[in-house]
């Protein structure tokens, strides 16, 4: 294992952010943590791909890329 995190799947709902990782689990986060996706339409929240051997993802409409693990962080602070 290269120790990467990744994901394979993105859904969101009205609070959160969810990501499913290659192994099945689920990481969800407030999607108030991330202003340009709260922000973003439902057709531009479901344009988005995976990078970086699939630990980012990019919304590319929205000029905005998010690190997996950076999900795990514990609060806005660590992720801003």
């Amino acid at each position: 294992m290269n120790g990467l995190i990744k994901g394979k799947e993105v859904h969101f709902d009205e609070e959160y952010l969810h990501v499913k990782l290659e192994d099945d689990r689920i990481i969800s986060t407030p999607i108030e943590w991330y202003k340009p996706l709260k922000d973003a339409t439902l057709s531009q929240l479901k344009d988005y791909k995976f990078i970086c051997l699939n630990s980012g993802i990019e919304w590319e409409a929205l000029d905005y890329h998010l690190s997996i693990e950076s999900m795990l962080k514990t609060s806005l602070e660590e992720v801003a």
